[in-house]
């Protein structure tokens, strides 16, 4: 019986810590989605310049609202494979030459198969000097879900920036990219505005779980103490 007791009682300490990491989880997550909320409609400010670029952090840069001038590089842009609201097909990674002197890779925006080779979009290949706002976003490296990128193929599964830079020999890039935003480019493509942000949040459920086991092992443990008291009656 002491036995039983014993493992009835660390199990319910072990539910009860993960029980109580989920809320601690909740709690973390439900902060970040303010704080990104919050960014996301704010005003757009200029894109960091490589002064702040060590500083700069997915917890506290991702999703910030930014704009940037320049002029774009569009012969080392850049296909990466993607899945958005309008199908399959692939982000237009163009990088900036800013007008404050550093190279920003801009994701210009989503463009099916049939508008992948530029000349299909010629007239979206726009010269002169640009501004564009939109979303900051950290570098993706090494890949997309199970499948890496391929650089020396010029397969692009994710938007790795320092790998991108290296392949288009760019030197120092910015240690992110900017997501466009739904200002339409001449001829249609690419097509930006189509940043999905999303931050699955089930640590309620999952806090909810593991209080419950804790509650199913006291249950257990009493069923288990008064069927054994039977027995001994």
């Amino acid at each position: 019986m002491l036995k039983v007791t014993i493992g009835a009682l660390v199990l319910v300490a072990a539910f009860v810590a993960l029980g109580v990491w989920q809320v601690q989880r909740l709690a973390w997550k439900t902060e970040l989605i303010a704080q990104v909320e919050g960014r996301i409609h704010a005003a757009p400010t200029a894109a960091p310049g490589p002064g702040r670029w060590p500083t700069i952090t997915r917890e506290a840069d991702q999703y910030r609202q930014v704009f940037v001038r320049g002029r774009y590089m569009h012969d080392d842009e850049a296909l990466v494979q993607a899945v958005s609201d309008l199908g399959a097909g692939f982000w237009v990674m163009t990088p900036m030459r800013t007008d404050q002197g550093f190279v920003v890779l801009v994701n210009r925006g989503f463009v099916p198969a049939d508008r992948r080779k530029a000349e299909a979009r010629a007239a979206g290949q726009v010269a002169g000097e640009q501004e564009v706002t939109g979303l900051l976003r950290i570098t993706e490296p090494h890949g997309g879900f199970l499948r890496a990128n391929e650089p020396a193929k010029d397969l692009w599964r994710s938007r790795d920036v320092q790998a991108i830079a290296a392949s288009r020999r760019l030197g120092e890039v910015a240690p992110y990219f900017i997501d466009a935003d739904a200002t339409p480019n001449p001829g249609g493509w690419p097509r930006g505005g189509l940043t999905v942000v999303r931050f699955p949040n089930s640590h309620l459920a999952y806090a909810l779980t593991w209080f419950g086991m804790a509650l199913l092992t006291v249950v257990g443990w009493v069923v288990v103490v008064r069927h054994r008291g039977g027995d001994a009656r």
